[in-house]
């Protein structure tokens, strides 16, 4: 089955990290194409600075901010019913906040390698999971992993581990959700500022 093309005017966009760099030029890209922006960032006064910009620039679309932290759980559960409420439909759902983390295994902790799955991937899962049946076909779920996504180099294991598995996680989804007509992508960026 082939995947209509998405339309990005009209459409309501999820994106998370958008207070800053990826995330942030995602958001304005999406609000020059026409989409309503529901924007996540734990950031509250750096979110709050690019709604305002976002608004500024672009009046006729309507850009809503909630601040949460992705690393918590609850915060999470209580982010998705937050959006499930300012919105009828998601089109488009951008999981792009991360974190990082480096040292050896033997060197970091395992609340950090927690910290590290619980922002990069558990929150993708548990968003995606909250938010698909709002997601219609011709929607479209994207997936910011990494090229540590792709290989593990030392000194990277639970930033490696959580990309791997935001890549495994969405191939099995575009299995699942070809059929639907929504479609999926993992997203491999290399070094950004």
């Amino acid at each position: 089955m082939s995947l209509r093309p998405f339309r990005f005017a009209g459409a309501t966009a999820v994106v998370t990290g958008a207070a800053g760099g990826m995330g942030e030029h995602l958001a304005r890209g999406l609000a020059e194409r026409g989409s309503t922006l529901l924007l996540v960032d734990r950031d509250a006064a750096r979110l709050d600075a690019v709604v305002s910009s976002l608004r500024a620039t672009y009046p006729g679309i309507r850009v809503t901010p909630f601040v949460a932290d992705l690393s918590d759980r609850a915060a999470v559960e209580g982010l998705a019913a937050d959006l499930l409420a300012a919105t009828d439909a998601v089109d488009l759902l951008v999981n792009n906040a991360g974190v990082a983390l480096a040292g050896r295994f033997d060197q970091i902790s395992i609340a950090d390698f927690e910290w590290v799955m619980a922002v990069n991937f558990t929150a993708p899962v548990l968003l995606t999971h909250h938010l698909l049946p709002r997601i219609s076909p011709g929607g479209h779920i994207v997936n910011v992993s990494s090229l540590f996504g792709l290989v593990g180099p030392k000194g990277q294991t639970a930033y490696s581990s959580s990309k791997f598995a935001l890549r495994g996680f969405t191939e099995a989804l575009r299995n699942e959700l070809l059929p639907r007509g929504i479609g999926t992508t993992t997203v491999h960026p290399g070094g950004i500022r």
